[in-house]
């Protein structure tokens, strides 16, 4: 099988690196990053893509004097290049935020399958992504570790015959037990300092405000067209069991492993096998499980990104295209943790939502969200 990476020197860029020194049999053709040129490099000289995109124009010259024997593309127009290679089968796509989406979108209407990581090309725009696969008779392999996990108990398959409930895992983030009080007066450093998973820092902070399981939660509808109101959220400290299906039976189907992401990408790209790989098996005599409802008080984030999902339309387009923004703005010290929630629970107080027709109404949303938070912070 032939791959192209998009995102590869980010985390899940890097396992996915790290993975395929397992997997002989898989030839990458071309890779993508944003501007790491040395840590692309590094990468390339093991691997030998025929193309290399980096986003950055400066990053891309950069690179070429140091492999001058490989293509080098830039920009948008480089990363669809890229996701629509003629020789490439799998375009993995590990790009963070929404501009994600393109490549996505370019990479099934090429008659590519997409081993997705970007969450945000679904939740901006799920009706196109999934109308694009459908129609092009291509697989979209999710690499989430909770909707690969429900992916591994429905057995490699997307249907869900039988199945009364799907219930996505979170590990409730750092500041899982804090008080209100004390998560008010928390700092980007201190989000960054997740208890189980090793993610790059955009989804790391999405994760203690817990945007990340509303995404999630988003992604299960689509990928598995299952109904809001058969998709349930449970805190689950330990990340051992990575999500459940419950069926109409009775049954309840958990995926366990260890809390590493290299398990759920090299599913990704073997499915439906279970190939092998080396990993420290669980120990279940060490193995303590434990279960808390989600505390919608304290992580208001997360409710409202769910009431965005059942609003539908550009709604979470709208929600996700801030959420970016605001962390970003977070990680500056510009705005405080709560600053979040607030903001968007504002911006949902005033946006009008509109129906997801085609990729411009995906564009203008995000153009309305930029403006909105741009506004915001001037006159805070």
């Amino acid at each position: 099988m032939n791959i192209c990476i998009l995102g590869a020197t980010g985390s899940i860029g890097r396992q996915t690196f790290d993975v395929l020194k397992n997997l002989p049999n898989i030839q990458v053709k071309a890779m993508a990053a944003s501007s790491d040129y040395k840590a692309l490099a590094d990468m390339a000289q093991v691997l030998r893509p025929s193309l290399v995109v980096l986003y950055d124009e400066e990053a891309a010259m950069q690179f070429k004097q140091l492999m001058p024997d490989i293509e080098v593309a830039t920009g948008m127009e480089g990363l669809l290049q890229c996701a629509t290679m003629p020789s490439v089968d799998l375009v993995v796509n590990a790009v963070v935020g929404s501009i994600g989406l393109k490549p996505t979108m370019a990479a099934l209407n090429a008659k590519k399958h997409v081993a997705l990581a970007n969450k945000e090309a679904l939740v901006a725009a799920g009706a196109l992504v999934m109308e694009a696969a459908r129609k092009n008779n291509v697989e979209i392999r999710t690499m989430d570790s909770e909707h690969s996990a429900i992916w591994q108990c429905l057995q490699g398959s997307y249907k869900t015959d039988g199945v009364k409930r799907l219930i996505l895992t979170a590990s409730g983030g750092p500041f899982r037990t804090w008080e209100k009080s004390k998560i008010a007066k928390v700092t980007a450093a201190d989000a960054l300092h997740h208890p189980n998973w090793n993610m790059g820092a955009k989804i790391t902070i999405d994760c203690a405000t817990m945007v990340n399981k509303g995404l999630e939660y988003l992604e299960a509808h689509w990928l598995f067209n299952m109904p809001y109101d058969k998709i349930d959220i449970l805190v689950h400290p330990q990340s051992i069991i990575h999500s459940m299906v419950e069926y109409e039976d009775g049954a309840v189907l958990a995926q366990m492993s260890a809390p590493d992401m290299k398990q759920p990408i090299q599913y990704a790209l073997g499915a439906p096998a279970h190939m092998p790989r080396k990993h420290t098996p669980l120990d279940f005599t060490k193995v303590n499980l434990s279960f808390e409802e989600p505390d919608y008080r304290r992580f208001p984030c997360l409710a409202l990104v769910i009431e965005a999902a059942k609003i539908g339309g550009t709604m979470p387009t709208m929600v996700n295209a801030l959420n970016e923004h605001l962390v970003s703005a977070f990680m500056k010290d510009a705005i405080s943790f709560y600053d979040i929630s607030s903001i968007i629970e504002d911006a949902m107080g005033t946006y009008s939502v509109k129906s997801v027709e085609n990729l411009s109404d995906i564009e203008e949303t995000e153009a309305w969200a930029s403006e909105f938070f741009g506004r915001t912070i001037t006159s805070t």
